[in-house]
């Protein structure tokens, strides 16, 4: 990054070298002792030295620092298009199950893995140094600038970007240092940094200078950024979510062992987890009804909980999209719904070998849900079922069923039966919500003899083969809950006040200087000049060299406002908005003798 323009010592490292005698410097060269020709060939470790300046300089360039964010932009776009293990490991499941040919290309690459993976965290780190190279400079620099004066007049103000002038007549009796002791304090009222230059016979001077907080912006904006890296990259680490599904009733402890997945943070420990309890109470929606091309789409989705903590008192809270309950530390999003139909299964003798509340997925807007039923003890075989469940079940003509609402209108759950081995023996972790029926024998499917299994509410059916029954109880509402702690929260949202902050300072506070000169000319009037110099575009400029010239105008001789925005009537030359091609051009002559008793109209 090159160093920056209001650096106190710039002018000496951009100009000194420039006009050093370039016979002087050859001379030198030349005699130079045991370099043929004059010039000393560098060693290894001298050219190695030089590269690595090289690449340290270009690393910390700001253009370095814009390109490795756009490139971590870009990085992290897979992220949003591609499932990820530590936010949805069933859907790295189901897509590498929908996409066998390419998900191990990029399981290698580490696309289930975007924000850990070694690229991904080589742009970030590059990017963290890069800013760091930029940033630490900048603020030695600034600093330096902060506590230098403001610089010397320059000797042809005529030749600045804008330029105004005004002759006090003589019988005023004017004082040049007088006069410019008024321009000081009227810059200092603007909150101007002063300082008075008297160079003799060549006249005395004001120079001033402010918008250094376009700079403080702009080095807040980039602390800020490095603040947002340091708190993601390191808080990250502490950070840890859990997805839980809990069925109208059931009550879940904040524990390990009670999520249905579980996603730390690289330096998680369990004792992170604060003890707290939640309930699922009930679980609303409402739908729309009045909408005839809206019908069964859900307005509102409410989940009703008791949340308490040892010790402490219970507490209702209701949980919606996008609003989330903060309890205990935590934040615990609402991720979805859906029905979980009570399903008991009896053996010949009518005992109960399984009871419990299986969720069902939703598999369109209408809630047709696909679950799936393991029942591994308890019969003369493991038996596995692929149910279908419809909360408003209506026919197709092709005899296939279907819903056409998301509310239990007219429940049905369908079930495909399957025996065999359901590999729950092997120590290898499966899924509750998939089944792989490779390995199974259908025993009871719509291309055999035996026919799905269909139930309601309240009724029981036979199960092929003799192995017992099935019965449909009741059917509560389910919903999935993401319990996420997240520490990095507060140091985000405050470096990102600071980068706005900054931003928006280092954009809209112009960086100015500006200068007064008075000399005393030989028959005794006084010439005023008036310059204004901006670092970049600044379109005020010339209006704030005006300014100054108008109230510096009042505060000397008692003007009124000029009465043309070209010349005012005590005689002063004002800039126009635009620079002249040629510098100083359209400014000489014109300082006009002013009256002392001309009034202003």
């Amino acid at each position: 990054m090159s160093r920056p323009s209001d650096h106190f010592d710039a002018g000496k490292d951009g100009f000194e070298a420039r006009d050093r005698d370039p016979k002087k410097t050859a001379r030198t060269r030349a005699s130079t002792p045991g370099a043929p020709g004059g010039v000393k060939k560098p060693g290894r470790a001298s050219a190695l030295v030089a590269w690595l300046r090289t690449a340290w300089r270009q690393l910390t360039s700001m253009r370095t620092a814009l390109l490795l964010l756009l490139l971590l932009a870009i990085a992290a776009v897979p992220g949003s298009l591609v499932p990820q293990r530590s936010s949805d490991p069933n859907g790295v499941i189901v897509y590498q199950d929908t996409y066998p040919d390419i998900a191990p290309f990029l399981d290698d690459i580490g696309m289930f893995d975007v924000y850990s993976s070694p690229w991904f965290t080589a742009i970030y780190l590059l990017l963290f140094v890069s800013l760091i190279g930029c940033i630490i400079p900048r603020i030695k620099h600034h600093w330096d600038a902060l506590r230098s004066k403001p610089p010397k007049t320059p000797a042809r103000l005529s030749r600045l970007d804008a330029y105004s002038t005004q002759v006090l007549d003589a019988s005023l009796d004017p004082k040049r240092g007088a006069v410019i002791d008024e321009a000081a304090k009227v810059l200092r009222e603007k909150r101007y940094r002063t300082v008075i230059f008297d160079d003799g016979r060549r006249g005395v001077s004001v120079s001033a200078e402010r918008g250094y907080m376009r700079e403080t912006g702009n080095l807040v904006f980039h602390s800020a950024m490095v603040g947002i890296i340091v708190a993601v990259g390191i808080g990250g680490g502490y950070t840890w979510s859990g997805q839980r599904v809990l069925v109208e009733g059931q009550t879940f402890v904040n524990g390990l062992v009670s999520y249905s997945s579980f996603n730390p943070g690289r330096f998680f420990t369990p004792d992170a987890l604060a003890p707290f309890s939640m309930r699922l109470d009930s679980f609303d929606i409402t739908y729309e009804e009045e909408n005839q091309n809206a019908i069964g789409q859900a307005t509102d989705y409410a989940a009703n909980v008791t949340v308490n903590t040892p010790g402490g008192e219970a507490r209702s809270e209701t949980v919606r999209v996008n609003d989330p309950l903060r309890f205990a530390g935590t934040d615990s999003y609402l991720l979805g719904n859906g029905y979980a139909p009570e399903i008991t299964v009896r053996d010949p003798d009518g005992n109960a070998v399984f009871s419990d509340f299986v969720p069902f997925l939703p598999q369109d807007s209408f809630l047709t849900s696909m679950g799936v039923v393991k029942v591994p003890d308890g019969l003369d075989e493991q038996i596995g079922m692929l149910g279908f469940f419809y909360p408003s079940a209506v026919e197709l003509e092709s005899g296939a069923l279907t819903s056409n609402h998301p509310d239990l209108r007219d429940p049905m759950l369908t079930l495909n039966v399957y025996s065999g081995d359901l590999g729950l023996d092997e120590g290898v972790p499966r899924s509750v919500y998939t089944l792989d029926t490779d390995t199974l024998t259908p025993i009871a499917a719509r291309d055999l003899d035996v026919k799905p299994i269909e139930l309601r509410p309240g009724e029981t059916a036979e199960l092929p083969n003799g192995l017992g029954t099935i019965e449909l109880g009741e059917v509560p509402r389910y919903a999935s809950f993401d319990v996420h702690d997240d520490p990095t929260q507060i140091p985000v949202l405050i470096f990102a006040v600071f980068i706005i902050g900054g931003l928006f300072t280092s954009l809209l506070v112009p960086r100015r200087r500006l200068w007064v000169k008075a000399t005393t000319r030989a028959d005794g009037t006084v010439l005023v000049e008036y310059a204004g110099l901006a670092r970049g575009d600044d379109p005020q400029l010339a209006a704030a060299v005006n300014d100054l010239l108008d109230l510096h105008t009042r505060k000397i001789v008692g003007l009124a406002e000029p009465a043309s925005p070209a010349r005012d009537s005590g005689g002063s030359q004002r800039t126009e908005p635009t620079r002249s091609s040629e510098p100083g051009a359209g400014n000489q002559g014109a300082a006009l003798a002013s009256s002392p008793t001309q009034e202003a109209p």
